[in-house]
């Protein structure tokens, strides 16, 4: 069956999904990130999480490289992070409040939640990848509104 690639995304907008930035670091090299709105969690024993990265994107070599990434919940004051890190080749962390993360990733220290792993599983997904890992790390904030996305656009939460 084939469907209307377009028809089939719209039809997907209509799940209002968080926004997050994953953060990576190859040895030697700058720490780069990405905006997803593609992250889940998987299991809770032993804690698994997973987000979806586009074939296409520039920074799919680093991700296949990385042993680890870090998932950083953004909250709703941070729509400049969010549109700045969703531009193809725009993925340095300069000028960003980051601070080393366990895993060795940056973290961003103004995130809702924060998700330290360490690559689980990588798998093939049409034209993702989709990548699992292993949190060894995470921290969340008392309080705070999430940045939502919801067909095609930034949205708040009501109240």
């Amino acid at each position: 069956m084939s469907h209307d690639p377009r028809a089939f995304r719209n039809a997907l907008g209509w799940f209002t999904t968080g926004v997050a930035v994953v953060t990576t670091q190859l040895e030697g090299e700058a720490p780069i990130g990405i905006t997803v709105n593609s992250f889940s969690s998987v299991s809770l024993d032993p804690a698994l999480v997973l987000w979806c990265l586009d074939k296409g994107s520039d920074t799919l070599p680093v991700f296949e490289k990385c042993s680890c990434f870090t998932v950083n919940v953004l909250g709703e004051d941070q729509k400049d992070v969010s549109n700045t890190l969703a531009r193809a080749g725009h993925h340095q962390l300069d000028g960003m409040n980051v601070v080393k993360g366990v895993n060795g990733c940056a973290k961003l220290e103004d995130a809702l939640a924060v998700f330290e792993c360490e690559v689980h599983a990588r798998h093939d997904a049409g034209d993702h990848i989709i990548l699992v890992g292993a949190v060894k790390a995470f921290s969340s904030a008392e309080e705070g509104r999430p940045l939502l996305y919801h067909r095609g656009g930034y949205q708040a939460l009501a109240g």
